[in-house]
């Protein structure tokens, strides 16, 4: 028998299944009625011998090409995960995936849509505070990408975004997905949303060209960048795939610090006899050395959004959020009189952050702290402004506060204490009876109100964009979220849960805010930490856009639960229609069963109805599943969420 290309076995079963041929040629069995059995008995016993000889064959080794070099770089700094989906010209790269999978290397995660991948890798560096990987194809997989590059951009996210192209000799040839400048340049569409974008069309151009990228990904202003590699180049053979430089070393954080800057806020702040702290997304690092002088001066602390999840709400110097879906009382904390210096900490003054540029902040009295440049820009009314590394600009505050600080704080700890026995989170909240009502269909008010009391300390939440986002800023308040804060005195650190250096128990994106990001992006959370649930807060609009990929966390068995505020309908833009006395069009969705869709992937799925449904769920299951769950609320849909800055930014532009 031959068996061409095949590698042929030594051994006894292949003379065992030598046997069984000659006996078949010497006529020794009946044809006509043990043909078939011997033909099928003697195929089998070949093959089983030739799978024997080839498992137990040494393996050649495996050829190395530049994307082989590509993965140990970041298999070299500590990259678990990268989101994508396959094509062509990405190819090589998905085979050196495939390799260093095998040696217990990196593990690619199948997304349904390349928006999706972006978001994936953006909840996972949110998540551990690293690099996110996501990658695709060339031509459509690549422009797919885009929308979750900008989000991540305007957020500060660092991640790489590999492309591929086809190979260099096709350029101009009106190639299948073309996307070189001779083609839809995909290069050029995401010039503006990366921090580092470039073709690497020459083996040696990778290792210069991967360390600028990631450079530029991880240090202030951090964002995306962007490496698009033509696929004969990711499969340019190398004798070693060894990576030349340490990338750990040259990616360590930066220890920028404007001494002269510092001395001079310094000097501020003791002739200050009432301060203000509004900490903004970008204090993950530094929160606690924020909170540990916050408490020295008793300065109230407000935040942006995007901080809200930096701390507990029922921190006792907590006076809520001032911005978009924000507290009266942060608002009053800003415009007191009596108040001289205004410190902004890691936020970006947008319009959601500053809450639409208001006055009572943006004046004289500001001084403005952060690592990054383009960031002060924003700010040039500021009184000072202050570049560094906040925890350093902070843990300089602390050593250098004057002597009469530190025993006021002692001589008042008493006074301190009581105050923070006395904070109650509640009373900052607009229209707090309906966080307790029993109305069918459920309040949101009331659902946000159970939201935090049911779910464990440990959960992340993440809330979409629409209704879902001005709900949670305003109302969402676990029970209690102690997030080790550095206490005065050099008190022992606790950890109630892991502290990242970058995100909280809330997180939302800024600025760019594509609808479906919070589905993604807490699948991408919960890949990066399995040990405690992971909630996406978002809305039916959303789940019709990008809710394909809570089969992502299906096949990944993650502990997610998606929380589907369903009005049927768009409702930001109903109630912003309705507010501002527009045409009501555009808004309007078919009823939907999303539990039904959800069990159709594969999740659990649960309708609520009323207050009485949420309670009668399993918490602990549904948090112990290994799986998803999706909650399909059924709102009352006339309730209009707290978005009085964004429609007071349009009625002001009319």
């Amino acid at each position: 028998m031959c068996l061409p290309c095949v590698p042929q076995p030594d051994g006894s079963a292949l003379h065992r299944a030598a046997a069984m041929q000659d006996a078949f040629s010497e006529g020794d069995i009946d044809l006509n009625d043990r043909i078939d059995k011997r033909v099928i008995d003697r195929d089998a016993a070949i093959s089983q011998a030739i799978r024997r000889e080839i498992d137990t064959r040494p393996r050649e080794r495996e050829t190395q090409d530049v994307a082989d070099l590509l993965v140990a770089y970041l298999e070299q700094i500590g990259v678990e995960y990268v989101f994508g989906i396959p094509g062509g010209a990405i190819e090589p790269l998905y085979n050196a995936l495939a390799r260093s999978g095998r040696r217990g290397g990196l593990k690619h995660i199948l997304a349904r849509h390349e928006a999706g991948a972006a978001y994936m890798a953006d909840g996972y560096a949110r998540e551990t505070g690293r690099l996110g990987v996501c990658c695709s194809t060339a031509g459509p997989g690549a422009t797919n990408l885009i929308t979750g590059v900008a989000c991540a951009r305007e957020n500060g996210i660092p991640m790489l975004v590999i492309t591929g192209q086809p190979a260099l000799p096709l350029f101009g040839k009106n190639a299948l997905q073309e996307s070189a400048c001779t083609g839809i340049n995909t290069l050029a569409m995401l010039q503006h949303c990366t921090h580092y974008n470039s073709l690497v069309s020459h083996p040696e151009q990778l290792e210069a060209k991967l360390v600028a990228a990631l450079q530029a990904a991880v240090r202030p202003p951090r964002g995306p960048v962007h490496l698009s590699f033509p696929s004969d180049v990711l499969r340019t053979p190398l004798a070693h795939a060894v990576p030349s430089y340490d990338l750990k070393r040259l990616l360590r954080p930066s220890s920028l610090l404007d001494e002269d800057a510092v001395g001079e806020l310094a000097e501020l702040l003791d002739g200050a006899k009432k301060i203000v702290i509004i900490v903004g997304g970008w204090c993950g690092e530094g929160i606690g050395a924020i909170l540990q002088y916050a408490t020295l001066r008793s300065a109230p602390v407000v935040t942006t959004p995007d901080g809200k999840g930096l701390l507990s709400p029922r921190h006792p110097l907590f006076r809520g959020v001032f911005g978009f879906g924000g507290h009266a009382s942060a608002d009053e904390a800003l415009e007191d009189l009596s108040v001289d210096l205004i410190l902004a900490v890691g936020a970006r003054m947008g319009e959601w952050n500053s809450g639409g540029w208001n006055k009572s902040l943006m004046n004289e009295r500001l001084v403005h702290i952060d690592e990054s440049e383009e960031h002060l820009t924003l700010t040039p009314m500021a009184r000072l402004h202050v570049r560094g590394r906040i925890v350093a600009v902070f843990d300089r505050l602390i050593e250098r506060a004057n002597e009469a600080a530190r025993l006021a704080y002692e001589q008042h700890r008493a006074e301190h204490e009581a105050k923070a026995a006395a904070w109650e989170p509640e009373s900052i909240l607009v229209e707090r009876d309906k966080c307790h009502s029993d109305a069918v269909p459920i309040k949101p008010q009331r659902l946000f109100h159970e939201l935090g009391r049911l779910f464990p300390q440990s959960t992340r939440y993440l809330a979409d964009t629409g209704n879902s986002v001005a709900w949670a800023i305003h109302y969402l308040q676990p029970s209690d979220r102690r997030l080790g804060d550095r206490r005065v005195g050099g008190g022992i650190k606790r950890v109630v849960s892991r502290r990242q250096s970058s995100g909280g128990w809330l997180r939302l994106t800024m600025n760019f805010v594509p609808m479906g990001w919070a589905i993604g992006g807490a699948i991408g959370t919960a890949m990066a930490n399995p040990d405690g649930p992971v909630m996406c807060i978002t809305g039916d609009g959303s789940l019709l856009m990008n809710g394909q990929e809570i089969s992502v966390a299906v096949a990944e068995q993650l502990t997610v639960v998606f929380v589907v505020l369903n009005d049927q309908s768009l409702g930001m833009v109903k109630h912003g229609q309705r507010i501002a006395g527009a045409e009501q069009i555009g808004c309007a969705l078919p009823p939907t069963d999303f539990a039904v869709l959800a069990r159709a992937l594969g999740a659990e799925g649960h309708v609520i109805d009323s207050p009485q449904d949420l309670l009668d769920l399993d918490i602990d299951a549904i948090c112990a599943r290994k799986g998803p769950t999706l909650l399909d609320v059924r709102v009352a849909a006339e309730e209009i969420p707290p978005m009085s800055v964004r429609m007071r930014v349009l009625a002001a532009a009319l």
